[in-house]
């Protein structure tokens, strides 16, 4: 059996992220394999994989904050918001200021609604609402409360009546940086979309620590990653042996903790319920 643990990669640009699933299962030879926060085909940056028993822990890991550096083109729609798309309108960007942008971009600081691209995974009567949109039927989706931490403008390039401009955002998950450069265009009356789009990073996971080598994979081992992202608690054998059978205990905990046997083995994530805790996810056996 393939050791379980986390893999953190650095998503190469036109691979979707079922292909780096596909590639990393090769690699450690398992198919037991998940990925938390999916990536666009052009997109780059970090995505998250679980190996073995660790697919378990994805859904647990708080990935909550995200940040991502982006190229919005202004003067030009698309279809989905994004260069892979066709383009249905244009407008001359010349007449924007890079000023006009950075107070546009102000208006997206902070808690706002935001009505997700057509073209995104979210399920419409059962079905993805990209396959619906390129199936060629109308797509409305509803608005979403989300809460964009950080948003600033850098580096301006003006090309004929196009303006592309590169943003930096850090946001709570669920955001979609194509709709903000869909919004943006709208806001500033040329229309917009998303040329490039980079992750940086996924709650605590980094591109520091990120693979960009599918042949040499570095694996954080499942016990190291329990560790480093939630509080943790030693246990004697007998509670540890307590826990291999799902029992609660009386542990003092506020928040989800990984609980440990003596020899360090990562056995389980307890919740707190009053003055005991019960098992969230049981990792052994």
């Amino acid at each position: 059996m393939a050791e379980s643990g986390l893999v953190v990669i650095d998503k190469p640009g036109a691979m979707t992220s079922h292909d780096v699933v596909a590639r990393v299962r090769r690699a450690v030879g398992t198919r037991k394999v998940g990925h938390a926060g999916t990536l666009d085909p052009m997109a780059t940056g970090v995505l998250i994989l679980g190996v073995e028993r660790a697919t378990r822990l994805l859904g647990h890991l708080m990935l909550t904050e995200k940040t991502y550096s982006a190229t919005v083109r202004l003067g030009a729609v698309t279809t989905t918001d994004d260069a892979e798309g066709e383009v249905t309108a244009t407008t001359s960007a010349a007449h924007v200021s890079d000023e006009a942008v950075h107070v546009a971009l102000q208006a997206f600081a902070g808690e706002i609604d935001q009505v997700p691209s057509t073209v995104s995974a979210i399920k419409v009567d059962g079905k993805r609402a990209y396959a619906l949109a390129r199936a060629g039927e109308t797509v409305e989706l509803k608005s979403r409360r989300v809460t964009i931490s950080a948003i600033e403008a850098g580096d301006f390039r003006r090309e004929g009546d196009f303006l592309d401009v590169e943003i930096r955002v850090a946001c709570s998950s669920g955001t979609y940086i194509r709709a903000i450069a869909r919004d943006l265009g709208v806001a500033l009356g040329v229309g917009g979309h998303l040329t490039a789009l980079r992750r940086h990073s996924v709650g605590s996971f980094t591109l520091a620590t990120a693979n960009t080598d599918f042949e040499h994979l570095h694996m954080t081992p499942l016990a190291v990653a329990a560790r480093a992202s939630f509080p943790a608690l030693d246990l004697s054998e007998e509670d540890a042996q307590s826990v291999r059978f799902g029992r609660p205990l009386p542990l003092p905990i506020d928040v989800l903790t990984g609980v440990f046997a003596p020899d360090g083995e990562f056995l389980a994530l307890y919740r707190p319920e009053g003055d005991i805790a019960r098992p969230a996810a049981v990792f052994v056996g």
